[in-house]
């Protein structure tokens, strides 16, 4: 019975995220385009997809498609932070942040699975033809990728800006698609009953909560806080949907 209780719960956050668009996918829909079409040809990302793929784990919500989400508007990020820069620079830089958004949960269900999912990606990336210091700018943002961790100071405006465009795509995940794809997966992973999730809901929506102010690039500082706004509103209707049907 609960199991029902949960994926209808989960069907109605679907349905009310469809009326909740974030501002960032219409303000920034040229960028989202080509990353999107850089994700399903550029050759570098074709192979990357293939090799993280064992990688991967989708049953604790950070698999496949979260990777794809983080990788596609990491890159789209990206375009609109160089927006000033010479065109072809700016888009070789938003593929390093594709392969980041790509790699950056390999190592997910370790513990340091920042830093651990870094040093694997240098072996990934071993046979890759890819400059070494685009791989070090890959593996810093990978390493430096997680919320209320000390992260190291970028070295470079590049470096920061894949590294910034890495967490805050990532932090993204943290409004609608929390409550709509990561919450259930994470639950279905770990086999909790409806009211063990009912109980540990206030502390999420206060972790999410503490997300809205750490975003880093510019693009993420002006977009971010709507995506926690929609999620945290999404959380608050499904904690009183638990309330009333463990009543």
């Amino acid at each position: 019975m609960s199991k029902k209780i949960l994926q209808r719960l989960r069907q109605e956050a679907w349905e009310i995220s469809q009326r909740k668009r974030p501002a960032f996918y219409d303000h920034y829909q040229n960028e989202l385009r080509y990353s999107k079409e850089v994700f399903f040809s550029h050759s570098l990302i074709l192979r990357c997809r293939e090799d993280v793929l064992p990688f991967l784990n989708d049953d604790f919500g950070h698999g496949i498609e979260h990777s794809k989400k983080v990788a596609i508007e990491s890159g789209a990020i990206v375009l609109a932070e160089t927006a000033g820069w010479e065109t072809d620079l700016g888009r070789h830089v938003a593929v390093l942040a594709q392969i980041s958004g790509l790699m950056h949960d390999i190592c997910r269900l370790q513990g340091e699975h920042a830093k651990q999912g870094a040093e694997l990606s240098f072996t990934i990336l071993q046979d890759y033809p890819v400059a070494q210091q685009d791989k070090e700018i890959i593996a810093f943002a990978i390493a430096n990728h997680e919320a209320f961790k000390t992260n190291q100071a970028a070295p470079d405006a590049t470096t920061a800006i894949v590294n910034g465009a890495l967490y805050d795509a990532d932090k993204f995940r943290w409004g609608p698609d929390n409550f709509v794809t990561t919450l259930w997966e994470i639950c279905d992973y770990l086999e909790w009953p409806l009211d063990k999730i009912h109980e540990r809901f206030p502390k999420g929506l206060d972790v999410v909560r503490s997300i809205a102010d750490t975003f880093r690039t510019r693009t993420g500082q002006i977009y971010g806080p709507e995506f926690i706004d929609i999620g945290l509103e999404l959380g608050g209707y499904l904690y009183r949907r638990m309330e009333q049907e463990i009543q």
